[in-house]
């Protein structure tokens, strides 16, 4: 039994390899690409529209709503990188429909990878909204003794980030194999739909916690604007 799709090897050279997690994850970013490319080449803003652009509109609303009701009151200016996200994550559990299918999650390279984004993406987003100085004194709140735990903090939400995905989808696909072998014939269909929900599940909240993480990291401005109406 395999527990990673990175047991998978196609080519090996020194520390240099090409696994199974490396090609169905670039194969999973090429089929994003090329699928928005064909859905927005001809984007209109006529009263009739193509069926595609109105589930590209329905997706791209529900993403932007839900970025807002966390807390970032600007989503356009989030949701390149969380809708890009949410989408590679989803696709990359829902094509457990195809045989022979391993999702790219299923790896802890992969989860930490997408889990060191969002790491990389707080801080960004964070400067980009207060400015670097008003962004670090953040970890010395309330007081400098704090700086340490603040910091440890960043760097254990996202170890949990990318830990969580690739342990439920890991666990998910061992509990598949085993019932497949107890019972083949009655399991497949239901575990097939059970695996569905789970990886949806689990791009909806990777994704949310990543909205959550960068909306504490941009409401310090905001925060300080409301102490100071406060003091006055």
């Amino acid at each position: 039994m395999k527990l990673s799709p990175d047991e998978t090897i196609f080519w090996e050279h020194g520390v240099f390899q090409i696994n199974l997690t490396l090609v169905t994850t670039w194969v999973l970013m090429a089929v994003l690409v090329l699928v928005s490319w064909l859905i927005t080449r001809k984007l209109k803003v006529d009263i009739t529209i193509s069926r595609w652009q109105s589930i590209l509109e329905m997706v791209v609303l529900e993403i932007q709503n839900q970025i807002r009701d966390i807390g970032l009151s600007k989503p356009e200016r989030f949701i390149g990188f969380l809708g890009t996200l949410f989408l590679f994550i989803v696709l990359a559990n829902l094509c457990i429909i195809f045989p022979g299918y391993e999702p790219p999650t299923g790896s802890l390279s992969t989860t930490v990878a997408l889990a060191s984004c969002v790491f990389l993406a707080v801080p960004f987003f964070g400067i980009n909204e207060s400015g670097i100085v008003t962004y670090l004194k953040s970890y010395l709140e309330p007081t400098f003794m704090m700086l340490p735990i603040n910091i440890i903090s960043e760097v254990s939400r996202t170890l949990t980030l990318a830990v969580r995905l690739f342990g439920n989808i890991m666990s998910g696909g061992i509990i598949v194999s085993i019932l497949l072998s107890v019972a083949p014939l009655f399991f497949p269909a239901l575990m097939t739909i059970l695996g569905l929900i789970t990886g949806v599940i689990q791009a909806y909240i990777f994704s949310i916690l990543a909205t959550v993480y960068i909306a504490a990291a941009t409401q310090e401005p905001r925060r300080n604007d409301l102490n100071n109406t406060s003091n006055k």
